[in-house]
């Protein structure tokens, strides 16, 4: 049986703990739909601390621990309304807010934060997100979904598909998607806004197949998932960057004609002009499932770190 202390990043899960989790999400799935919510965590209190804006993980998550039967303490722009304005470091602050619940989910706006906060942490954390880092339970909820599709991860084809320098949610579903048979990723990106070195690497040792573009158009029938991203402006220094980048990856009619008819396009949320409105009426599109999903892991994973 899989085992937590905290959760940070995407590399600490194992195929085996991978498929458990799917299994205890589709468990909270069936218990949402018959019963709406459980008394499983009535004694328990997360934190959720926040230094960058979200709607929909934060929202996630304080749904999942009252659907649980617990209860959160939550603020959203720590960034600005917080301790941090004032020079507190990241570790006194968790050492703090620690003290007021049994878990603490933290989106940081710098890469490491998960991993700081969880040296010093008495309880368990959990990372929402930190900077261009990682989004772990964004991935899980991503590999939760694919499964659920397909019944299968292995032999899959997978598009990864944007920005994939500074996008923390392709890296996580990278290092998870490192854990199976995959049959090949394509990784299609502009140059300069590509994979970083070390995931390119992590795919090579783990032996899986992959090949880097600069255009889905051509690749386009040959996928089974297409995981699209934003660009996001926020991690661009330089604006120029910025502007090459931003609307090349827009899921054209050309494109979605060329897609399979049994593959399906995801999006971690929010888009802007990547994926077209009418898209959404697509029996393939499944971005809006994935959001449901997010409710589900996200209770499995509160469930298995604090029963």
């Amino acid at each position: 049986m899989i085992t937590l202390t905290h959760v940070t990043e995407a590399q600490q899960f194992s195929r085996e703990g991978l498929m458990e989790l799917c299994s205890a999400a589709e468990r909270m799935k069936q218990l949402v739909r018959e019963q709406g919510c459980t008394n499983t965590l009535q004694n328990k209190v997360m934190v959720v601390l926040f230094y960058q804006p979200s709607t929909r993980t934060r929202l996630s998550f304080e749904s999942a621990m009252v659907r649980l039967g617990g209860r959160y303490v939550s603020t959203e722009s720590a960034l600005d309304f917080s301790s941090h304005s004032k020079g507190e470091s990241l570790e006194d602050t968790i050492q703090a807010v620690a003290s007021y619940g049994d878990v603490v989910v933290l989106r940081y706006h710098e890469e490491g934060g998960a991993e700081r906060a969880a040296r010093v942490s008495p309880v368990p954390v959990i990372n929402a997100g930190d900077g261009p880092g990682q989004h772990p339970t964004q991935a899980l909820l991503d590999i939760y979904t694919i499964h659920n599709t397909f019944q299968r991860i292995d032999g899959l084809k997978i598009a990864l598909v944007g920005d994939l320098k500074h996008g923390r949610t392709v890296h996580s579903l990278a290092y998870m998607l490192g854990k199976f048979a995959i049959a090949r990723i394509y990784l299609v990106s502009p140059s300069k806004v590509g994979m970083p070195g070390e995931l390119v690497e992590y795919l090579q040792r783990h032996r899986i197949d992959y090949a880097i573009h600069d255009n889905l158009l051509p690749i386009a029938h040959d996928v089974d998932v297409v995981y699209t991203t934003r660009v996001q402006r926020e991690y661009f220094d330089d604006l120029s960057e910025y502007q090459e980048a931003y609307g090349k990856y827009v899921l054209s009619r050309e494109v979605m004609a060329e897609l399979k008819r049994e593959a399906i396009i995801l999006h971690p949320l929010p888009r802007n002009d990547e994926i077209p409105p009418e898209v959404d009426q697509d029996p393939r599109a499944r971005y809006f499932e994935q959001v449901r999903n997010g409710l589900y892991m996200r209770m499995a994973l509160l469930e298995l770190l604090l029963r």
